[in-house]
């Protein structure tokens, strides 16, 4: 087959953003994706303003906001006395991004949509049913491999294949890290919060025993759906967890009436906090999951990762239109990687130890300072920079 610039494994949000950024900026790409079509199970759910800013770039974003909802605030929650700790507002970041405010959806659009797009372009093709199966690299190009014998040939490869990558296994990179003894449960129901407890679109309740976080997503239909997120306790076996019974006491125990319990959609991962020890080996590099995995609250992972994408599509034109050298492409490493860890990794272990404290000083504590930054002009619009990735580090 013809030799691209770029090959891309992996078709979700990462990925399919990584290819769409460097085909518009007009190199020829092949986008690789196992599965025979994107997996439109209900993941993800909120896109931060910087993010909203790169689907503006990519001529993406009128169709973007149709197809999610818009959340300009969100809150945190004392759950088990129901009282509401604080209120953050992104209004507050007028002037600093033309997007104070995140859509809430489902990330298999934003990967459907990007594809549609490909495929009208003459430098871009799209293999859907492609699984790779490994990479040979060359001095001056890489070779990957899929199942049927398939062959594809680049000057270079973003692995955005998740966090199982076969991109980075084939690479033999350490996946640097660990794993939460409890896992996650997500039930997504039509059960309307918002009207039932007066909350917004966006909410981190905390509970020392259980914590809930709720949002509010378009949903295929665009009616609106609900996903409620828990921990599960660590001795919690998965039937236990699944279990209609288990899931209408969860519901519960967020205040929802017994008649009105039922569910459309659960899910149940385990959960990791975890860096490759290298994004780049030789011609190949890595984006969003296959490169980093950690606890979704506060929706730093996704967006990272088309961040990502977004830095490596530029960076990748420079050199391949020798308008820089290769030595420029370690910059990609070498600003990505520690971003990460001090930033995203950080971030979300202090999410998730902000809602599941149990010392009650300490606890008290957490919620008179999300009080204080609410409550201060300055504070409040620094924290909402940092949550909103605006300002890192």
């Amino acid at each position: 087959m013809q030799r691209r610039n770029v090959i891309v494994v992996g078709a979700g949000p990462v990925g399919t953003v990584a290819a769409l950024a460097c085909a518009r900026l007009g190199l020829s790409v092949t986008l690789l994706e196992a599965q025979s079509r994107v997996d439109d199970s209900p993941r993800a759910s909120t896109t931060q303003p910087p993010t909203l800013e790169i689907l503006a770039e990519l001529g993406l974003i009128d169709e973007y906001l149709r197809v999610g909802l818009v959340s300009r605030t969100f809150q945190f929650w004392d759950r088990p006395t129901l009282r509401l700790v604080a209120e953050f507002d992104f209004a507050r970041l007028a002037g600093e991004t033309a997007y104070p405010f995140v859509v809430q959806t489902e990330q298999h659009k934003l990967a459907n949509l990007a594809i549609a797009r490909l495929r009208g372009m003459g430098n871009a093709e799209v293999h859907m049913g492609a699984r790779v199966t490994g990479l040979i690299q060359k001095s001056e190009s890489v070779e990957v491999l899929c199942e049927d014998q398939l062959r594809f040939t680049a000057d270079y490869v973003i692995g955005a294949d998740g966090g199982r990558s076969t991109v980075r296994k084939s690479l033999d990179i350490e996946f640097e890290g660990y794993t939460w003894p409890e896992r996650f449960l997500v039930i997504t129901t039509q059960f309307d919060f918002q009207a039932a407890l007066g909350c917004c679109l966006r909410n981190y309740m905390a509970d020392p025993q259980e914590w809930t976080n709720l949002f509010k997503v378009a949903g295929d239909d665009l009616k609106g759906r609900w996903r409620a997120v828990y921990n599960t306790r660590e001795d919690e076996a998965d039937e236990e967890a699944l279990s209609d019974a288990a899931v209408r006491a969860r519901l519960s125990r967020v205040y929802v009436p017994e008649r009105e319990r039922d569910y459309l959609h659960l899910n149940l991962y385990a959960v990791h906090q975890r860096v490759a020890k290298s994004f780049r080996k030789g011609r190949v590099f890595l984006c969003g999951d296959a490169a980093h995995v950690n606890n979704p609250i506060g929706g730093l992972g996704l967006n990272s990762g088309i961040h990502e994408a977004w830095d490596l599509a530029g960076k990748l034109h420079r050199v391949l239109r020798r308008e820089a050298d290769e030595a420029s492409l370690d910059e990609y490493e070498k600003k990505r990687r520690p971003l990460n860890i001090k930033y995203v990794q950080e971030q979300t272990i202090a999410n998730k130890k902000r809602l599941e404290e149990r010392d009650p000083a300490q606890r008290a504590r957490r919620f008179d300072e999300l009080r204080a930054m609410a409550g201060e002009p300055k504070r409040h619009k620094a924290f909402l920079m940092r949550a909103a990735l605006l300002e890192k580090g």
